[in-house]
Formats: C-alpha cells, sequence, structure tokens
C-alpha cells in the first residue's frame, strides 16, 4: 500500500523533472533542421514575385514555413508538458500533512529546538503560551507548548497531532492519561485523523500504562516514540527516542565555535552530580582520589539530587563541559542521562559505564544487547567502559595525547552529534508521513 504510494509519488516527481529539462530544451537548446543544398529557386510568378519580397524589404526564406510549423508543434509540446508539471505539482500540494505537536513535556523542546531547530515565540522560557512553525519535508508543522496549553482551551488546526507527553512517575502518568482521553474524543467527533505519541518513558521502563492506547492493541495512538530502551520497541510503530538534554533546566541550543573546537582545555574530565549511597557513583569518586587523579578534573559532587540549578551551579556546568576533555557518566536510575548530549553539545567526550540498570528495559524484539542501543546504533564515538576500575588507563592516554588529536576527535563528535540530530529528524518526518498520508488503496 505505502509502497504503490511511493511509487506513485517517485514517479511523478521524475516525470516533472524530465519534462522540465525537455521543455527547456526544446525551446531554447534544440538546434534547427538544416536543410540539404537546394538549387536556386525560381519563382513561376517571374521577376515581379521576385521584386515584391526585395520590396517588402525582408528576404525571402524559402523554408520559413517549415520552421513555423515547427515551432508550432514546440510550443504545443510545451503547453502539454506544463499541464503535467502542474498536474504533479498539485498531487504533491494535495497530499502535503499539516501537523500539529501538543509539547506538554520538556523532551517536546528538544524535539522543537534541538532535532527540527525550530524557533518560539514569544522567546522567553517562563512564558504561558509558545508556539512555532516550520515546514519540513511534505509537511507542515506547528508547535504549541506552555502552561495555557490545555485541553479544551486551544484552537486544534491540524487534522494530524503528536502528543509530547511525561509518562516518568505516576503523577505525571495521571496527566498524560487525561490528554490522551482528550485526543481519544477528537478522534471521535472527527475532528482530528492520526494521533502519535512522544513519550519521556519511565526510568525503569515500567511504560505498560500506554500499551491499550496503541492502535495494534485496539485504540487510536498510530505511533510510538519512547525514551529508554523500553523492551517493545519494533521500530514498525514503536521507536526509541533519544533523551536528550535537560531542557526543564534551560540548557540551550549550542552552537561549536572556533574556540570550542581549537582551544585546550583546562581539565581532562568532569563530573558533576549527585552520588548516591552504595552505588557506581561512590566507587568512581573512591578511584578519582587515587594518584591524586581528582585534580586533573573538575569534580563537585552532591548528595542529593536537585531538580532545579541556579544561574550560578548551571553557569559552572557549562564552564566544566567547555573546559573538559572528558565527560564521565556515571549509571543513575537509568544508564542513559541528560549529561550524555548535553557533553556533546560542548565537544566533551563522553564517558559511559556500559551496563544495564535495574528495571524492565533492555532485549527488545529489536535490540538484545542494551542499554544505549538506540547510540550505539548510530555509531556514537564515546568511551564505553563496564567499570571505573578502567577509567585511570583513560586518563593516562588522555594526557598523552596532542592537542591536534584532542581537536579532531571534538570535531568528530560535534559532526556526529549534528548528524544523529538530523537523521532524528528525517526519521520521525519520514515515520509520520508513512503512516498519516492516505494510502492509494481503498
Amino acid at each position: 500500500m505505502r509502497g504503490v504510494r511511493r511509487r506513485l509519488c517517485s514517479a511523478l516527481i521524475l516525470a516533472y523533472g524530465l519534462f522540465s529539462l525537455y521543455a527547456a530544451y526544446t525551446v531554447f537548446l534544440r538546434p534547427r533542421h538544416s536543410a540539404a543544398p537546394r538549387p536556386p529557386h525560381r519563382d513561376r510568378r517571374g521577376q515581379r514575385g521576385f521584386t515584391d519580397h526585395v520590396a517588402l524589404g525582408n528576404e525571402w526564406n524559402p523554408w520559413e514555413e517549415d520552421e513555423k510549423n515547427e515551432l508550432a508543434a514546440s510550443l504545443q509540446r510545451y503547453e502539454a508538458n506544463l499541464k503535467i508539471i502542474k498536474y504533479a505539482r498539485s498531487h504533491l500540494e494535495q497530499t502535503s500533512l499539516r501537523v500539529q505537536i501538543w509539547g506538554k513535556a520538556a523532551i517536546g523542546l528538544y524535539l522543537w529546538q534541538h532535532i527540527f531547530g525550530g524557533h518560539l515565540e514569544p522567546a522567553d522560557v517562563t512564558a504561558q503560551w509558545r508556539e512555532g512553525s516550520q515546514k519540513a519535508g511534505k509537511t507542515h508543522f506547528s508547535f504549541l507548548t506552555g502552561p495555557s496549553v490545555v485541553p479544551g482551551y486551544f484552537s486544534v488546526e491540524a487534522e494530524h497531532v503528536v502528543l509530547v507527553l511525561n509518562g516518568r512517575e505516576q503523577a505525571k502518568v495521571a496527566s498524560a492519561i487525561q490528554w490522551l482521553h482528550y485526543a481519544q474524543t477528537l478522534i471521535q467527533t472527527h475532528k482530528i485523523r492520526h494521533v502519535a505519541v512522544v513519550l519521556l518513558g519511565n526510568e525503569q521502563c515500567n511504560n505498560g500504562w500506554i500499551q491499550p492506547y496503541l492502535k495494534r492493541n485496539g485504540g487510536f495512538v498510530n505511533l510510538l516514540f519512547v525514551t529508554y530502551d523500553c523492551a517493545f520497541v519494533n521500530e514498525e510503530d514503536i521507536f526509541q527516542w533519544p533523551l536528550g538534554v535537560a531542557t526543564y533546566r534551560n540548557f540551550p541550543v549550542v552552537e561549536p565555535n572556533w574556540s570550542m573546537l581549537h582551544d585546550p582545555r583546562s581539565y581532562l574530565c568532569n563530573f558533576l552530580g549527585t552520588v548516591y549511597k552504595n552505588s557506581s557513583r561512590e566507587t568512581l569518586m573512591e578511584i578519582l582520589k587515587q594518584d591524586g587523579l581528582d585534580k586533573l578534573c573538575w569534580i563537585a559532587a552532591r548528595e542529593q539530587w536537585q531538580p532545579q540549578e541556579t544561574n550560578e551551579s548551571f553557569k559552572n556546568y557549562q564552564d566544566a563541559l567547555l573546559q573538559s576533555d572528558l565527560t564521565l557518566c556515571p549509571v543513575g536510575i537509568n544508564t542513559e542521562c541528560y549529561r550524555i548530549y548535553e557533553a556533546c553539545s560542548y565537544g566533551s567526550l563522553p564517558v559511559i559505564e556500559d551496563v544495564m540498570t535495574p528495571g524492565d528495559c533492555g532485549n527488545s524484539s529489536m535490540y538484545h544487547s542494551a542499554p544505549l542501543q538506540l547510540l550505539k546504533t548510530m555509531g556514537a564515538p564515546f568511551i564505553f567502559i563496564k567499570n571505573w576500575n578502567e577509567l585511570p588507563a583513560v586518563l593516562e592516554k588522555e594526557k598523552k595525547m596532542s592537542l591536534q588529536e584532542k581537536i579532531q576527535r571534538r570535531k568528530k563528535l560535534l559532526e556526529w552529534y549534528q548528524n544523529f540530530k538530523a537523521w532524528m529528524k528525517q526519521k520521525f518526518i519520514i515515520t509520520l508521513e508513512n503512516s498519516f498520508l492516505p494510502s492509494d488503496k481503498g
């Protein structure tokens, strides 16, 4: 069904290009047919006939009629080509989508601002209502977010909706279910036709509550994009989505510059974060204290997690990323953390504790060697270690690297991260279009 539609669209686009080139060639570049040499023509009307042509001030062209006919035929072909081109254009315009994204979780800002490169008005992050729009692929996207975006109190301006929801904890799940029920009502009353969900999943992958809402299970949600190594990812209608940066802490879109790439950095590594009791983070702190390794790194540990940053702590964190060659990423409740993507933003290579955390994550029908399968599948150029006892050797190697080697590594990391975001955007758009565009079968 989808294959037939894609082949039709491809054929129309190909016809569009071929006819455009042929029309331009026919009108502007095609050489006139040169006639074979003919003997001088003698006007049967005698000298007077010849004199009449001269008297008009024109040189008589005996093949003028042939050229006129050929020009007329060329114009006819050109008009026919224009009709086909107009049909192809109108067909493509008819199949374009209008998708409205309702951002009710902070991960929506990573989707819109970091992956799509979109803007929001007003720029004030505390505004009650923010919106933006963008044309991408065959789809016109609009994005709405803010506390004022509540069910029933804003205009639904598209037949296709992407809901960005938070399912990390039970209180957030209750709010997410309210939004799903609102979307279901719009489906039932024919106000909208299709729904996709981008879900900030539970860190232990306890996401079973959304299963009944999926179309494959009798619900109405066509597509699900979910964070972490969720076990029911199948790459058909359920896809793994990157956690991204901590937009709820207003982590910015970082534009790489010359200094970020080329300047020497003051620290070999950094770790700013919470150290939980009886965790591998305690082991990490002990190893860093051995042989004075903590003196080579920017270390700022705290005993209790803080959901919000002060201006000073946030600046310190950004400076640590910018001034460190490596960013240490020990596991928390889940192996995937915001720190990974934030380090990439500043060209600081993540050193990741590559172990599976407790819970229901991993070993989906598509991936059997979690964690971080999305990043690994995309060839993330990170350092993966199984135990922090491997860190001293990593840092020893780091000491011996030249600045030029580090510059090349930063370039590779920043280019990979840009390509990763571009690939996620393209995959998101193509998946929506393949699911939402009308099929060719009745």
